[in-house]
Parts: C-alpha cells; sequence; structure tokens
C-alpha cells in the first residue's frame, strides 16, 4: 500500500514542486507538461478543473482551470479559510464541491449526519494542521461545515 501511495502522489508532489507554476493563457498540454497528470478532472460548464491533491495527508490541493479554449484561466491553492467560504450550505452538492475543493482526504459518517461527511486537511492561515469537515445529507448537499484541529496528523508529531 505505501508503494502504491508513493508511487502515485510522489510524481504529482514532484512535479508540482519543479519549477514556476503555469501561467495564464498557457495550453492544457503545456500545464500537465509541468505538472505532470492530474489526480482528478471536472467538468465546470465548459471549462474543465484539473486537480493535484496532495492526498491523504496532504494539507494542499492545486486546481488549474482549463477554459473552453484548452487555455489555463487559473491555478489556486484550493484548501484554504477563504475557498471553504465560498462554500453555501443547502445549495453546494458533492459535484460542485468537488469541482470547488477537489477529492477529500478521507469520507466517514458520524451518528449526528444523516450523510456523508468528507474531510479535508488544510494549513489554518498557513499555520495551523487543521480538519474541514463537509457534512452532506442523504441526497448528497452540503448541510454543514464545521473545522477544527487534525487531531491525527497532531498526534503523529508526537
Amino acid at each position: 500500500m505505501k508503494k502504491l501511495i508513493f508511487t502515485t502522489i510522489f510524481p504529482a508532489l514532484l512535479a508540482a514542486c519543479a519549477g514556476p507554476p503555469p501561467a495564464p493563457g498557457e495550453p492544457a498540454a503545456a500545464v500537465e507538461a509541468k505538472l505532470g497528470r492530474p489526480t482528478g478532472v471536472y467538468r465546470d460548464g465548459a471549462d474543465t478543473m484539473l486537480e493535484y491533491a496532495t492526498g491523504p495527508w496532504g494539507q494542499y490541493t492545486w486546481m488549474a482551470r482549463i477554459g473552453a479554449d484548452g487555455k489555463l484561466v487559473s491555478y489556486e491553492q484550493v484548501l484554504t479559510g477563504q475557498k471553504f467560504a465560498t462554500i453555501k450550505p443547502g445549495k453546494d452538492d458533492k459535484d460542485s464541491i468537488l469541482r470547488t475543493l477537489g477529492r477529500p482526504a478521507q469520507v466517514t459518517h458520524y451518528h449526528s449526519v444523516d450523510g456523508d461527511v468528507w474531510l479535508y486537511r488544510y494549513k489554518e492561515q498557513d499555520v495551523w494542521n487543521s480538519m474541514m469537515s463537509v457534512e452532506f445529507n442523504r441526497a448528497g448537499v452540503v448541510q454543514a461545515m464545521v473545522n477544527g484541529p487534525d487531531e491525527e496528523r497532531e498526534n503523529k508529531r508526537r
């Protein structure tokens, strides 16, 4: 299992750190040449979102938005307080969360929540090891978002 994680995640991490980030206007092929194969691809209207997740223990996910013309529109790290604040409970669903935040680090269930809970590790204010829980109802619509310390990461450091 460790070898599988290493061989699938490490190349994406290495590619993401290898040089300057892609610039708006670059063709999608140039973006993939710089960043490597995306960890996820999502349609967002006429645009395509390329996910570069550092997953399950990583605290960063970059999303490259490719426009209908096949060129890079934007490239950003999405596991931030500012991006989490754009999520609308009662409106956003699993598909919109994937397009906005990428895949979760973990999917779990709590007795107090009627549906799935997606967990995202991130650095709160680029300092604190944190976990954002996105809680869905049975229909897959966001019901709540709860953040707190990433206790697993903190316990691992001790």
